[in-house]
C-alpha cells in the first residue's frame, strides 16, 4: 500500500509539468510580439502589416481551438500535447529560414495550430487533477507559464535578434520547445479518475453550448481582453521606442516587465476569484476590463518624456490586467459548461476570442499609419474595455 502512494502521480507534480509545457510553448509562440519590431524593419514593413503578424498567430489559433477542445474530450491531453510539441517547434523552425513576408505570416499561422491547441489541451489538463475548489489557482499557476514565456522570449529574444538576427532569435526557442517539450510530455500523466469527473452534470447537446448566452457574453469579453493583451505585446515595444525614444533594450525590458505583471496577474486573479469571491468569475473579469481601461486611457496621455521608471509602472499594471485575466476566463468558460465538454467549451470561446487578436491590433496600426498619433491607439483600447464591462454586465453568474 505504501508503494502504491509513493507512486501515485501528484497532482501539484502534474501540474509544474502542465505550467513548463505552457512556457516553453509561449516562449515559441509569443516571441513573435517581441521580434515583431526586428521583422519589421528587416521586411521594411508598416505597423499595420507589423500588426498582422501576431494576427496570422491568431487566425491559426481560432481555427484550430475548437477541434482541438473536441479531440482533447475524447482522446485525453496527453496525446494532443505530443502533436502540439512536434507542429509548433517545425513551425518556428521553418520560420527561421524564410525571408519572404507572406511565407513568415503562412508559418506564423501554422504555428496558430499548435498554440491554439495547446489551450483546451493543458486546461483540460487542470480540470482532471483538480476539483473546482482548487482550480481557480491551479488555472492561474498554469496560465502563468503563458506569460513566463512570453516574457522569457522579450527579455532574452530581442538581445538575441538585435546580436545575430531575427531568424537565429526564432530558432533558439524552436529547438528548445522540441527538446524540452519531449521531455515534459513523457513525465506528464494523466489521472485514472479525474477530479472533474466527480462533479460532472449531465451533457448538453453540442448546438445548445455554443450559443449559451453566458459563454458567448463572456467570450465576447474574452475577445475584447485578448485584443488589449495583443496591442500591448505587439506595440509596446514599438511605442516605447518610436514615440518615448528609449533604446531598443529598455524598451524590450518594458515587454518584460508587462509579461512579469501578467505572470502574477494570473495567479493574483484566479486566488481572489477562488477565496475571495468564492469561485465567482465574472465579477474579477469585470475589475479586470475596469482596470485595463483606466490604464490604457492613462498611456494614451503619456508625454514623450515620461521617464523609463513611470513607463515601467504603468506597463506592469496594463500586463497585470490585460495578460492577467486568461487564468479567470479559462475556469468561467470550463465552468459555465458541463464537465464532460469543458474542452469543447474552452475551444469555442478561445476560437471566437481569437478574432480579437486578429482584427484589433492592424486596427490599432492602421490608426497610428493614419494619425500618427499614438494616444488614439490607447483610446480605441478603453474603447474595447467599455464594451468589454457592458457585455459582462449581463452574465449570470450561478
Amino acid at each position: 500500500m505504501e508503494n502504491y502512494y509513493y507512486n501515485k502521480p501528484n497532482p501539484w507534480q502534474m501540474l509544474a509539468y502542465l505550467f513548463l509545457i505552457q512556457l516553453f510553448i509561449a516562449f515559441t509562440a509569443r516571441s513573435i510580439a517581441p521580434l515583431g519590431l526586428k521583422i519589421g524593419e528587416d521586411l521594411q514593413l508598416t505597423m499595420s502589416q507589423v500588426g498582422i503578424l501576431p494576427a496570422a498567430l491568431f487566425l491559426g489559433q481560432s481555427i484550430i481551438s475548437m477541434p482541438a477542445g473536441i479531440l482533447t474530450d475524447k482522446a485525453g491531453s496527453k496525446k494532443i500535447l505530443l502533436m502540439i510539441i512536434l507542429g509548433l517547434s517545425g513551425s518556428f523552425f521553418l520560420l527561421s529560414f524564410s525571408s519572404s513576408f507572406m511565407l513568415i505570416l503562412f508559418f506564423i499561422f501554422l504555428a496558430g495550430f499548435g498554440y491554439g491547441a495547446s489551450h483546451p489541451a493543458t486546461n483540460q489538463g487542470v480540470n482532471d487533477w483538480f476539483n473546482s475548489k482548487r482550480r481557480g489557482t491551479a488555472m492561474g499557476i498554469k496560465q502563468m507559464g503563458v506569460t513566463a514565456g512570453s516574457a522569457l522570449s522579450a527579455l532574452l529574444l530581442l538581445p538575441a535578434a538585435s546580436q545575430f538576427g531575427w531568424r537565429t532569435a526564432v530558432f533558439i526557442p524552436a529547438i528548445s520547445l522540441l527538446v524540452i517539450g519531449i521531455i515534459l510530455y513523457l513525465a506528464y500523466k494523466e489521472p485514472k479518475s479525474p477530479a472533474s469527473s466527480l462533479t460532472r452534470r449531465k451533457p448538453v447537446s453540442l448546438p445548445k453550448l455554443l450559443t449559451h448566452p453566458g459563454l458567448l457574453l463572456v467570450t465576447l469579453s474574452a475577445m475584447l481582453l485578448t485584443a488589449s493583451q495583443t496591442i500591448l505585446n505587439t506595440f509596446i515595444v514599438i511605442f516605447a521606442y518610436d514615440y518615448l525614444q528609449i533604446s531598443i533594450m529598455l524598451a524590450g525590458v518594458l515587454l518584460g516587465i508587462a509579461e512579469f505583471g501578467g505572470a502574477l496577474g494570473r495567479l493574483t486573479w484566479g486566488i481572489l476569484s477562488d477565496r475571495l469571491f468564492a469561485g465567482k468569475r465574472i465579477i474579477v473579469l469585470l475589475l479586470i476590463s475596469l482596470l485595463v481601461a483606466v490604464v490604457s486611457f492613462i498611456t494614451s496621455l503619456l508625454p514623450q518624456n515620461t521617464p523609463f521608471h513611470l513607463m515601467a509602472v504603468i506597463v506592469f499594471i496594463f500586463g497585470f490586467g490585460a495578460s492577467g485575466f486568461n487564468g479567470v476566463w479559462m475556469n468561467a468558460t470550463s465552468e459555465i459548461a458541463p464537465q464532460s465538454y469543458a474542452g469543447t467549451a474552452t475551444g469555442a470561446s478561445i476560437t471566437l476570442s481569437s478574432w480579437g487578436a486578429i482584427l484589433f491590433p492592424p486596427v490599432f496600426g492602421i490608426l497610428i499609419d493614419w494619425t500618427g498619433l499614438y494616444s488614439i491607439g490607447w483610446n480605441f483600447v478603453t474603447l474595447l474595455m467599455v464594451i468589454s464591462i457592458l457585455s459582462l454586465l449581463f452574465v449570470k453568474e450561478s
